[in-house]
């Protein structure tokens, strides 16, 4: 009789689809997040094998700053067109124009944060009660503390001291009128486990994972790349350098790390002698020692 080795990626791959059916069950209008990074890729993935062959259960949503990686908007548009799924589009400068927010001043400026309106904003426009996202508990402290299934109140908040057992992977989404739930089926995922499944599934990602060469300046210890959007001035010395991005986010706010890794093997190794976590090359996360959780509070995904 022939035996089948179900290792550790099987197990959190099938933890995850679980999740999501469960999304599906149990709410009129969920939405999946995506950013266009490895983690939110990796959920499409996942996304494809529960439910295919038939559709989504729900559409794809970009809260778009403007200030994105051209690269991850390439690779948006065309995994788009290649799986066939609804793309729901906030825009942050709408929001900026609509005077809902107001742009952020000075030389560390950043759009990241202003997200959280527009992202509410597109919650309550098409009158979504469940987002899925890509958040993992490796990547910071207020994340690892927060459940599978996390719970906002009608203004997008998190509570941390209302939060919900999960005992023997049973998840409530039950919520009153108003209210949405957050949810990481990849939460209980490392950064090398994501990696380690892109590996497996032969997924494809935006060049921006892998190193290149590009120009950067060094802005409060950490190599950004020269874009535009920065606001920079006669300090900042542009040069080159062969890097590539751990996480992708907003431009003006997503830090770049020194390397020579062109393959998925190389990044492997690289990750696996790292001392620090890839929130560690987010700047928005430097703001404070609570700066995450604070967000969080105030709607952030």
């Amino acid at each position: 009789m022939s035996t089948y080795n179900f290792d550790y990626l099987d197990e959190l791959e099938a933890e995850a689809i679980h999740i999501l059916r469960e999304v599906a069950g149990q709410f009129e209008k969920p939405a999946l997040l995506f950013s266009g990074g490895k983690d939110s890729i990796t959920l499409v993935r996942l996304a494809e094998k529960a439910f295919r062959p038939g559709k989504f259960p729900f559409p794809l949503v970009h809260i778009d700053t403007g200030h994105n990686f051209q690269e991850t908007i390439d690779y948006r548009d065309k995994m788009i067109k290649r799986i066939g799924e609804k793309l729901i589009v906030g825009s942050v400068q709408e929001s900026i124009d609509q005077g809902k927010v107001v742009e952020q001043k000075g030389k560390n400026a950043s759009r990241n944060a202003l997200q959280t309106v527009t992202l509410l904003d597109t919650i309550a426009k098409y009158e979504f009660d469940a987002c899925i996202g890509g958040a993992r508990r490796d990547e910071e402290k207020a994340r690892a503390k927060e459940r599978i299934f996390s719970v906002r109140d009608e203004f997008g908040q998190w509570d941390p001291k209302r939060q919900r057992p999960e005992l023997w992977n049973i998840y409530n989404g039950k919520i009153h009128k108003g209210e949405n739930v957050r949810i990481f089926p990849i939460s209980n995922w490392t950064e090398l486990d994501v990696w380690n499944y892109i590996r497996r599934e032969n997924i494809e990602l935006p060049s921006i994972y892998f190193a290149h060469e590009r120009e950067v300046i060094t802005r409060n210890g950490q190599l950004m790349a020269a874009s535009p959007f920065l606001n920079m001035d006669d300090e900042d010395v542009v040069f080159r350098k062969q890097v590539r991005f751990r996480t992708v986010g907003d431009m003006s706010c997503t830090a770049a790390v020194e390397s020579e890794a062109t393959l998925i093997d190389d990044i492997i190794s690289e990750i696996s002698e790292s001392k620090i976590s890839e929130r560690g090359a987010r700047m928005d996360d430097k703001v404070s020692e609570a700066a995450m959780e604070d967000r969080k509070k105030g709607g952030y995904f």
